[in-house]
């Protein structure tokens, strides 16, 4: 018996009508928080303002502000909450589009919140924002360099441990073994956060419940690139900036977010025929996000514990030299440009690399050689060549 697996729908054709005005509305508020940021920022430029460090206020800021919101989207307990609910609710029947919307949102709310209330509580400092040899100047760049290098160091540490148990299950697979119980274990294992709400997100039935959720997430406060905005917002309140200068920073920071989570949580619905219908998909797919998330965290939170410990012990040389004087605002230049490589890369290896066709293949031979017969094959169905992730007559 032949089985023919047909190429899926286009996209136009996979929606309603509502879905689209649902799809609409959502990428229509992210398009605002762009504009919006973008319009603050614009102004601010015209005034020349300076860091407290010294540094330009301007669009290398707004650029690691925005990217500070793309990599949260790419933290663990993100990915974690997201992937799991679209595919609790997917499981149930339902098209969950906006899960990663509204998660974003209720995230974001809580970084606004808390950009303002710094803002307005600082400022009531007063002769502390205007002497930049205070004690306030000195212990918020070294308390706050230091905590959000210090989490970002341990997320990625838990990750890079997680990332090695799913190279690991990919590895097996070479093999012909493949434990889908050992791979979710791993991906559900992914993030602080999502060990504690957990049971919760289990419990949501619409994507507009994520809202509550994303708000929990956010007063966690375990995630370094909140504190990371917010210690830049912090810098730039000190230096004497305006607030809606200030805000710009949280909107930045939310437009990069949701757009990320927006986007993921709308393609997991796309993808999960795709991705989780076959093991070397769903395994390939987790290793470049987890990937993804372990490198930038490494990055950032190593380079802020270098510049910590170059001002703090005086130490010297070049390497030390080059760590001081490395702009962090020039860090999210960067790092968009290593997603965008990144994603390239990875899309170029899995299409031209036939990785899923080679996979196949050796997975079918070594169960071959071990005499044992696949779910398909014993059932008397004939998969036949594989090509593209469809079935060849």
């Amino acid at each position: 018996m032949n089985v023919v697996v047909k190429p899926a729908q286009p996209l136009r054709q996979r929606l309603n009508p509502d879905e689209w005005r649902r799809m609409a509305a959502m990428f229509g508020f992210i398009l605002f928080l762009h504009v919006a940021s973008a319009v603050l920022m614009w102004k601010a430029t015209t005034g020349n303002y300076t860091l407290s460090d010294g540094s330009l206020f301007g669009w290398g800021t707004a650029a690691l502000a925005y990217t500070l919101g793309m990599r949260h989207a790419f933290d663990a307990d993100h990915i974690s909450a997201i992937d799991n609910t679209t595919r609790k609710l997917m499981s149930e029947g339902k098209r969950p589009l906006a899960v990663g919307f509204f998660f974003s949102l209720g995230h974001s709310s809580v970084v606004f919140v808390l950009t303002l209330l710094l803002t307005f509580g600082i400022k009531a400092l007063g002769s502390q924002l205007k002497d930049e040899g205070s004690t306030l100047h000195h212990y918020t760049g070294l308390i706050g360099t230091t905590v959000s290098g210090v989490f970002l160091m341990l997320i990625a540490i838990l990750n890079l441990i997680i990332l090695i148990s799913i190279v690991g299950v990919f590895i097996k697979m070479r093999q012909g073994a493949y434990n889908e119980e050992e791979l979710e274990k791993h991906l559900n294992s992914r993030g602080l956060l999502m060990r504690f709400f957990g049971p919760i997100a289990r419990r949501i039935d619409a994507s507009w419940k994520m809202y509550p959720l994303g708000i929990l997430f956010g007063l966690g406060f375990d995630t370094a690139t909140e504190i990371g905005l917010l210690v830049l917002a912090g810098t730039s309140i000190i230096a004497g900036l305006p607030w809606w200068a200030v805000i710009s920073l949280p909107l930045f920071f939310a437009g990069g977010m949701s757009l990320l989570d927006t986007i993921d949580g709308s393609f997991m619905n796309f993808a999960y025929g795709w991705a989780f219908s076959k093991p070397v998909r769903k395994v390939y797919y987790n290793i470049i996000i987890t990937g993804l998330s372990v490198s930038v965290a490494f990055f950032v939170g190593g380079l802020e514990l270098c510049q910590v410990f170059a001002r703090q012990l005086n130490l010297n040389g070049g390497f030390w030299e080059y760590a001081l004087t490395f702009d962090l605002n020039s860090a999210g230049y960067f790092i968009v440009g290593a997603f965008v490589i990144v994603w390239s890369v990875a899309l170029l290896l899995w299409k031209y690399g036939k990785i899923e066709e080679r996979w196949h293949n050796k997975a079918h031979a070594a169960q071959l050689s071990r005499g044992e017969q696949s779910d398909h094959t014993a059932a008397g169905i004939d998969l036949g060549p594989i090509k593209d992730g469809f079935k060849i007559d």
